[in-house]
């Protein structure tokens, strides 16, 4: 069974910043259509109303023009030379003043012959008594024109009655000067200025999202209601109930591995040097011992129980490493030389009986840090390199400055790790398909969890002329 323990938060750390990305956005998305499309309603209704006013205008003019026929008609009060004399009627007359340049007449005979008045206006006469009223470009204006069959001292003839101040044509130049640009104005002014109260109104969501951003997946620590904005205090309290629940459940999760791998290392140790006896023991008896179990079995119980000690070591090494219960533990200066050192010596004998030349490239350097874990962390590097390289191969153990940066390094000249393999090789228990020796794919995790307790990450690269591999840890300036 693999026991995985990264906290549960952190893998909804990231759906749940997109999801606060995504809220904010559509929040002020929201607002903005739900404030400016008020005021294109209204634009649209005015140029509506302006519309309707421009129609009952330009049909009380149609009325106007219609009135104005019998008038002009009873103005004819004879001839002169075949042309009509008129005296005009006040209402036509100031009709005329009232529109100079924009008002005309004419008066028809009934084949449409202009008689008296604007030649233009000369057309076909109505087929009847009706009037009939229309509109027509003259000049590069727009004519209301109406014509109707009226009698006269001289006969019938048509009288057409013609106004060039049409409100339909005005309505087109009044839209746009009166209703539309204003409107387009007032709603860009409209939507920078809720555009900018938006972004000032949802700036403490914004801080919330990019705190929660910010956030490592193994931060479950409690978010400041009190900087929340008050119409999102109940989501963040919920979020802090749920942080504490996490939190509680990991810190149990770990409690319980550090004391099971605690209470396992003291009975598999045991069972290990019994195992270890029985070995040496086995392989001195003679052959013809029937009671003795076979060698081989031996020597696979004896792999196995060595495995379940490393496991168990591992596993306690790993609780003891997380990076937030390392927090409140103060850091000490260690010295890398003296670390590096160590480790060689105590892998020493390992790598001799492998034919493995385990050297040493130090330079005195001196970090900030847990002494313990560092040594933890050369350690399980030193032990995968030794491990997985090939008899007869090389690993040198480094630490130094590069620039003004400290760093621990490992490199070895064995098969190597393939690139898209290097950043899985850090995940817990997993271990490269077709991968030689024993093995649980804990060490280089435990190395990474205590990389994170020294705020740096494990760099993986290809060795020397891009055999083997090597990790470096850098350690922050």
């Amino acid at each position: 069974m693999k026991l995985y323990f990264q906290p549960p938060g952190a893998r909804r750390a990231g759906p749940r910043t997109s999801e606060v990305l995504g809220v904010t956005s559509g929040l002020r998305r929201r607002l903005l259509i739900m404030l400016i499309a008020p005021l294109v309603l209204l634009a649209v209704a005015n140029a509506w109303l302006e519309f309707r006013s421009a129609d009952n205008v330009a049909t009380q003019q149609d009325q106007r023009l219609l009135a104005l026929l019998p008038l002009l008609a009873d103005s004819v009060i004879g001839s002169n030379d075949e042309q009509p004399l008129l005296m005009l009627a006040p209402p036509v007359e100031e009709f005329l003043k009232e529109r100079p340049g924009s008002a005309a007449y004419a008066i028809l005979d009934l084949d449409g012959k202009t008689l008296l008045g604007e030649s233009w206006l000369a057309g076909l006469p109505p087929p009847n008594s009706e009037p009939e009223v229309h509109s027509e470009e003259h000049e590069g204006a727009t004519w209301r024109i109406v014509r109707q069959r009226q009698p006269t001292v001289l006969g019938d003839v048509v009288i057409a009655v013609a106004d060039g101040s049409d409100p339909r044509q005005q309505w087109v130049r009044s839209i746009v000067l009166r209703v539309l640009l204003p409107n387009l104005v007032l709603i860009a002014a409209a939507a920078f200025a809720v555009g900018w109260a938006v972004r000032r109104a949802l700036r403490p969501l914004l801080a919330l999202k990019e705190a929660v951003e910010r956030r490592s997946p193994r931060d479950l620590s409690a978010i400041d209601e009190g900087a929340s904005p008050e119409e999102v205090r109940p989501l963040v309290e919920s979020l802090n109930r749920l942080f504490g629940l996490v939190n509680a459940q990991a810190e149990s999760q770990r409690r319980f591995v550090a004391d099971a791998a605690h209470q396992l290392r003291t009975p598999i140790a045991g069972l290990q040097a019994q195992v270890e006896a029985w070995a040496q023991a086995a392989s001195a008896r003679p052959v013809q011992d029937t009671l003795a179990l076979p060698t081989d079995q031996v020597y696979r119980l004896r792999s196995a129980t060595r495995r379940t000690s490393q496991l168990a070591n591992q596993l306690l090494a790993l609780s003891r490493a997380d990076a937030r219960a390392m927090q409140s533990q103060p850091q000490l200066r260690v010295d890398l030389k003296a670390l590096a050192e160590d480790t060689l010596e105590s892998h020493l004998d390992a790598a001799t009986a492998r034919h493995i030349d385990l050297g040493l490239d130090a330079e005195p350097v001196q970090v900030m840090g847990h002494e313990w874990l560092l040594r933890e962390l050369l350690s399980n590097l030193v032990d995968n390199a030794v491990k997985y390289s090939h008899e007869g191969g090389c690993v040198t153990i480094r630490c130094g400055r590069r620039g003004s940066q400290a760093f621990l390094e490992v490199e070895d000249d064995g098969p190597g790790v393939a690139a898209a393999e290097r950043p899985r090789i850090l995940e817990r228990f997993y271990r490269v398909q077709g991968t030689l020796g024993e093995g649980n794919g804990l060490g280089l995790a435990i190395a990474e969890e205590i990389a994170r307790v020294h705020h740096s990450h494990l760099q993986l690269q290809a060795g020397a002329a891009a055999r083997g591999l090597k990790v470096t840890l850098p350690f922050p300036e």
